[in-house]
């Protein structure tokens, strides 16, 4: 069941967006003001967001650039009264994936987001059966397997390993890794993602003393190769 985040401050809207989604067959949480909005979409990454401009605490441009900034690529149609092609274009600019004037037909909203949907799925399912060394990883059924036999990862783990197959080549600072799989309010320690990343070497890395494909960054974070290629900066990196 695919999820939809619907941050709109007005009840009656909010309500009837609700029952209608929940009707097609959707998962639905509504929040009131966009700084609840921001941190469900951070800590939640619901597959959808549908984000009203105008709302109390934190509008809907202000969300979207925060949500962009924190590079939380959830898909965003906006939902807004103002219909001047100036706002349209801040908003597609900022990164929405769409822009629905009110009053919206809901015939055209549904049609939106099954489009914006199916963007985002033809895009995951490129990349849903992967293998790098000699795991193979299904990232739609959260299964992994090492020379055919089954490897138990924690949540946490496959969410950490799922990041580093969508961004692999990238290096990734510490901090974008712990809010994308730790939450917008994790409080916790930069050892936590270290032992974190030890263990899936541990589980997945034919030599966890000498990773080939989860490789320390210096200075920034992690680095995820498939095919355990190295790069000048990883050259200086040892496996801690």
């Amino acid at each position: 069941m695919e999820s939809i985040l619907v941050v709109e401050d007005d009840p009656s809207i909010a309500r009837g967006l609700k029952q209608n989604l929940v009707f097609e067959g959707y998962s639905v949480e509504v929040v009131a003001d966009g700084e609840l909005g921001l941190r469900f979409a951070v800590d939640e990454q619901p597959d959808l967001v549908l984000l009203d401009v105008m709302l109390p605490r934190m509008n809907g441009f202000e969300v979207l650039r925060e949500l962009r900034r924190l590079e939380v690529d959830v898909p965003v149609i906006l939902l807004t009264a103002k219909g001047e092609e100036v706002d349209k274009v801040r908003g597609l600019d900022l990164g929405a994936d769409d822009y629905v004037v009110k009053p919206f037909g809901l015939a055209e909203l549904l049609a939106r987001i099954r489009t914006v949907l199916r963007r985002r799925q033809q895009g995951e399912r490129r990349v849903e059966r992967t293998q790098f060394g000699e795991a193979e990883v299904d990232l739609a059924g959260r299964l992994v397997t090492v020379r055919g036999q089954p490897v138990e990862l924690t949540s946490r783990e496959f969410d950490l390993l799922r990041l580093f197959l969508l961004r692999e080549g990238e290096a990734l600072a510490r901090e974008e890794i712990i809010r994308r799989v730790w939450g917008y309010d994790y409080q916790g320690t930069d050892r936590t993602l270290d032992n974190f990343v030890s263990r899936l070497r541990q589980k997945l890395e034919p030599d966890p003393a000498n990773p080939r494909h989860f490789l320390t960054v210096r200075g920034v974070g992690y680095r995820f190769w498939r095919e355990g290629r190295a790069t000048p900066d990883d050259l200086l990196v040892t496996g801690g």
